[in-house]
C-alpha cells in the first residue's frame, strides 16, 4: 500500500519542527500549513521575525500606512520560497480580496495587495500576520519528512498566531500536544 495516498490532509495544521531537523531553514521553526494536496504544500513560518516593519513594506510597494498604530509591526520571515513576495495570513472575513486562499476550517492567506490596501486604512482584517516568503513541498516530500521523524503535527490554533509573542510561540504549539520542548528526541523509535 502506498502511504502516500492515505495520507491526511494537514491545512489548518501547525508543523512542529523536530530538534534534528537538518535544514536551517526549519530548525526550531513552527509552520502553519495553508494547504496541503496531492501536489503538496504550503505554508508559512509563524515564529521568525524579520528586522522589517510593516512601514519598511509598506514603502516598498507604494503604499501609504495610514494607521500610524501598525507603523513599527513585524513582518515575518514565512519560508525560504519566494521571499521577495508577500503573504499576509488573516481570520476569515467577508471581504472578497484578489487573492486568498480559505484554508478548509480555519483562516484565509492572501496575497494580492489589495488585503495591504485595506489593512493601510483600518478596513482590513482584525487579526493579520503579514510575511515575505513561504514554505513549501512538492508532492509526497512533507510526507516523507514526517514519516522520518521531521515533524510533529496539531490541530492549528489562531491565537497562537495573532494573540502569542513570536518567542512563545513553539513552546504554545507545543502545548497543545500535551508535551514540553525538552522532551523532544532528536532520534525516534518505529514500533
Amino acid at each position: 500500500m502506498n502511504p502516500r495516498a492515505d495520507a491526511s490532509n494537514l491545512s489548518n495544521q501547525f508543523l512542529i519542527a523536530m530538534p534534528g531537523m537538518v535544514d536551517a531553514s526549519f530548525s526550531g521553526a513552527l509552520i502553519y500549513v495553508c494547504e496541503h494536496s496531492p501536489r503538496g504544500a504550503l505554508g508559512l513560518v509563524i515564529n521568525r521575525s524579520t528586522d522589517i516593519t510593516l512601514k519598511d513594506l509598506f514603502d516598498r510597494v507604494d503604499l501609504p500606512l495610514d494607521q500610524p498604530q501598525l507603523a513599527m509591526q513585524t513582518v515575518y520571515y514565512g519560508g525560504p520560497v519566494q521571499t521577495e513576495r508577500g503573504f499576509v495570513l488573516h481570520d476569515t472575513t467577508d471581504k472578497v480580496y484578489a487573492s486568498t486562499l480559505s484554508v478548509p476550517g480555519g483562516l484565509q492567506m492572501t496575497t494580492s495587495k489589495d488585503v495591504l490596501e485595506h489593512i493601510s486604512s483600518g478596513d482590513g482584517p482584525a487579526r493579520f500576520f503579514v510575511a515575505l516568503g513561504y514554505s513549501g513541498w512538492s508532492a509526497g516530500q512533507l510526507e516523507d519528512e514526517i514519516a522520518h521523524n521531521g515533524w510533529l503535527t496539531v490541530e492549528a490554533d489562531a491565537g497562537i498566531v495573532f494573540d502569542i509573542p513570536v518567542e512563545h510561540r513553539f513552546e504554545a504549539a507545543m502545548s497543545l500536544m500535551g508535551i514540553s520542548p525538552l522532551s523532544l528526541s532528536q532520534t525516534a523509535g518505529h514500533a
